[in-house]
Parts: structure tokens; sequence; C-alpha cells
């Protein structure tokens, strides 16, 4: 089974959101919903509801068992919710959390007791709110507590939506560091937390964030073009090196899949799948990494 640990639910909500913040012209007699999308050259979402039943036709069109849909803007807790509440077999839920907003914490706290969802997700450098942060940590807290996961954003931070949109984009990179996400995950051992695209440029961080925490794993999503930032690194190397520090157990596959028509981003998976292939990786921690710890951390398909 080929399970994805990081895809985005572009929602209604989500283009809704994002047509009121400051710099995004739009008419005001138009659905940002519409609007955006046909600015950006995507498809519309539709409600929330038929955007589930088309990303669970394009899994099923790809071979894909499950995957782990997350609400891009914190508040678009419930667009996601609908999706799972849809096809609970399929969809694992996923919410981005600014844990400086006023009712964070009370959000967080219903999404995972009342509407499902299994993994909170953090966003330090954009938020500006640092992992380590008393509030930050109440989100650990919460995760332990409804036995959910936490996934931390580090290194590199662009936001395509927002680029393409002329948004700026007025990260603080200093506040995404995998040795703070590991300070604080291991202090919560019972928290599985994530860290994705290797740590995006913080690769050594990430891998000493994985010998420091053992409920810390790495998703290998996206083109995970922060290599470039490392000459002569490879992602070939980036898989061999990560295996070696901490062995098949500690990788979740996924891609980063987001928008339509482009879809399920397939390329990603054989690419790879290939270079796992060409290092010897047995077939066996290639399930592993391709769906078996997808269901160890975010657990078995409802």
């Amino acid at each position: 089974m080929i399970a994805d640990a990081h895809c985005h639910f572009f929602s209604a909500g989500f283009f809704r959101t994002l047509g009121a913040t400051p710099g995004v012209a739009t008419d005001p007699a138009s659905d940002p919903a519409e609007a955006l999308p046909a600015r950006l050259g995507w498809d519309p979402p539709g409600d929330n509801r038929t955007l589930a039943a088309r990303w669970v036709a394009e899994l099923d069109r790809h071979g894909v068992g499950r995957a782990m849909l997350m609400a891009s803007l914190p508040g678009d807790e419930d667009s996601v919710a609908a999706a799972v509440a849809a096809s609970p077999d399929r969809i694992t839920g996923g919410f981005m959390v600014n844990p400086a907003a006023p009712d964070a914490h009370t959000r967080v706290e219903r999404a995972f007791a009342e509407r499902g969802l299994s993994v909170a997700c953090l966003f330090p450098a954009m938020h500006v709110v640092p992992v380590d942060d008393p509030r930050s940590v109440r989100v650990f807290e919460l995760a332990r507590q409804y036995r959910r996961g936490v996934f931390v954003h580090c290194g590199v931070l662009s936001v395509g939506v927002r680029a393409k949109l002329g948004l700026p984009s007025p990260f603080d990179l200093r506040l995404g560091d995998p040795l703070a996400v590991a300070a604080v995950a291991v202090r919560h051992p019972e928290v599985p937390v994530i860290i994705p695209h290797f740590g995006a440029g913080l690769f050594l961080q990430a891998l000493m964030a994985l010998r420091a925490a053992e409920n810390v794993v790495l998703d290998t999503s996206s083109s995970n073009s922060w290599t470039r930032l490392h000459p002569g690194l490879t992602l070939r190397e980036v898989f061999e090196r990560t295996l070696e520090v901490a062995g098949a157990g500690r990788l979740l596959f996924g891609t980063d899949s987001s928008f339509f028509p482009r879809g399920w981003q397939a390329g990603v998976h054989d690419e790879q799948r290939a270079l796992l292939t060409d290092l010897g990786v047995s077939p066996g921690e290639q399930s592993q990494i391709f769906g078996g710890n997808f269901a160890r951390v975010f657990g078995p398909a409802s």
C-alpha cells in the first residue's frame, strides 16, 4: 500500500480566507473560491465533500491507499474535517495552527476531540512563534492528551500560492530549527513529531533531531530542491544518509501534492522509489517508507 503523508487540501474556505488577505485584489462581487483558482490556472475546489471525492478518485487512479490532507491556513479545520468524515478510511486530516491566535488551543482541542483530525501542523517561521514557546508547547501537550501527532515545518519555507499572487512572505527562518523541535519532542515522547522535506535545507540538524528524539520522523515530500543549497548533495545521498543514521522506520513518504488539475504528483513517488531501489533498499523497508510508517504514525484506517 502506498500512503502519502503530506498533501494540501486547498478548500473553498482556504481560498476565501486567502482572498481576505491584504494585498490580494479581488472583485468584491466575485467568490474568491472561484476567482483565485481562475487567476492561478487551477480548478475551483467546489464544496468540501466534492473536493474530498476528487481526492479519493485521484488516489484510486494512482493506487494510493491513504493520504494526509492538510488544511493549509489556520481556521480551516472544518474543511478537512468534512473530507475525513466523508472518507475516513482514505483521508487522514491535518490542520495548520497559529499558536499566537487567541483561540488557537481551543481550536486544536476541538479538532482532535470532535473533528477527527490527526495532526496539528506548526509553521514557526511563518507565524513567528518558536517551537519551544509555551504557546507551541501547549499544542504538543494537547497532542499527547488526545494521542495525536504534531508536524513542524523547518528550514526553507516558500509558499507557492503566495508567490503566484504576489504576496510577500515575511518569514523568520531562524525559528525553523530541527534542533528546537527535538528539544520539545524529547519531552513529549508519546507524540509522533514529523519534520517535512528532510528539514528543508537543515539536513544535518534534521539528522541530529532523529538521533536526539526517537519520536521524530522525517517526511520525504516535494522535489526537495533545497539540496541545491548543499554543493554536491543529491537526493540519493539524502536517503542514504538518513537510512544509515535512523533506518527505514523513521521516514514517511510524501509528495506535497496540492491543487488540481495537477493532482497527485506521481513523479515524486517514481523518483524516490527508483532511488531507494538503486540503493538496494529491501522491499520490506520500502514498504515501511511508502506505507507502513504512515499507519504507525497516524493510526490504522477507520
